[in-house]
C-alpha cells in the first residue's frame, strides 16, 4: 500500500471540512461572471474544483509543493502556480476574481496581503475570503482541548491574524487597502464525520498547530487521542460545530 502523503491527509480532513464554505465563496465570481479566478492557497483543490465547474478560467497557487502536484494531478485544466503570500508572480490586473477559502488567517501580513490581492484583480473584479470565527469553537478546538487535558506540554504557534480577525477590524483593512463594496457574514455548519477518522487525518496532515502529536511517544499519543474522543463524543451524531467569517469586497 502506497505510504499516505501529507497532502493526502489534508484532503481528507481539513479539505472536507473547509469545502463547507466553497458555495458562498465563489458567489461574488459567479455574479461578475468572473472568467479568470486565482484560488489563493489553494490547499488540495476544493475551489479549483468548483470554479472550473462554473467554467472559469483557474489559476491555482499555494506554497506547498505536495498539495500543489496533488492539485495539478486532480485537475490538468488549471493553471497551477507555487507562490507564497504576500507576493504573488502575476501581472497587474490579471483576474477577474480572487478567491481564499481560510488562507488569509495564515499569512504573516494581512495587510500587505490584501493590497497584493487588490493588484492582481482587475477594477470591478471581486475578492471573497474565509477564516475561522476566533471566539465560537471550530471542529479542531476538541483537538486542542484534548492536549490540554492530557496534560501535554504545547505552544501553540503565533497567530499574527487574530489582531484583524474580527469583522470590524477586516473590514477597516480591506477599506485601507481600497477595496470597496465591503461585506462580512457569518457562517455557521456541522461537521458530520467519523471521530477516528477525523482524528487520523488531522494528526497526519501535520502542520504547524497539530502535526507535533504525531512525533509524540505512542503512549502520549494515545493518551491525547482518549481525551479527544471522550471530549467530541457529544457530537458524534449531529457533528462538530463550525464557524466562520465570509468577506466579499470589489477592487
Amino acid at each position: 500500500m502506497a505510504a499516505v502523503t501529507n497532502a493526502e491527509a489534508y484532503d481528507r480532513g481539513f479539505a472536507c471540512l473547509t469545502s463547507h464554505a466553497v458555495g458562498p465563496l465563489l458567489a461574488p465570481a459567479c455574479e461578475i461572471r468572473a472568467g479568470r479566478l486565482l484560488d489563493v492557497g489553494c490547499g488540495t483543490g476544493v475551489v479549483t474544483a468548483a470554479a472550473l465547474a462554473l467554467g472559469a478560467e483557474v489559476t491555482a497557487v499555494d506554497t506547498d509543493p505536495a498539495m500543489l502536484a496533488l492539485t495539478a494531478r486532480r485537475h490538468p485544466y488549471a493553471t497551477i502556480r507555487q507562490a507564497t503570500l504576500p507576493e504573488l508572480p502575476f501581472e497587474d490586473e490579471r483576474f477577474d476574481a480572487v478567491a481564499g477559502n481560510f488562507v488569509i488567517n495564515h499569512v504573516p501580513d494581512t495587510a500587505r496581503t490584501l493590497q497584493e490581492l487588490r493588484r492582481v484583480l482587475r477594477p470591478g473584479g471581486s475578492l471573497a475570503l474565509t477564516w475561522w470565527k476566533a471566539d465560537e469553537m471550530t471542529a479542531t478546538d476538541v483537538i486542542a482541548e484534548a492536549i490540554a487535558a492530557a496534560g501535554v506540554p504545547y505552544d501553540p504557534p503565533p497567530r499574527p491574524f487574530s489582531a484583524c480577525d474580527t469583522p470590524p477590524r477586516f473590514a477597516a483593512l480591506l477599506e485601507e487597502a481600497r477595496f470597496r463594496d465591503v461585506t462580512i457574514d457569518t457562517l455557521r455548519w456541522r461537521h458530520r464525520v467519523d471521530l477516528a477518522a477525523w482524528w487520523t487525518d488531522v494528526v497526519q496532515a501535520g502542520g504547524r498547530r497539530f502535526g507535533f502529536i504525531a512525533g509524540q511517544p505512542p503512549e502520549v499519543a494515545e493518551r491525547v487521542k482518549a481525551h479527544y474522543l471522550r471530549l467530541a463524543a457529544p457530537y458524534a451524531e449531529d457533528g462538530l460545530p463550525v464557524c466562520a467569517h465570509l468577506a466579499r469586497a470589489t477592487r
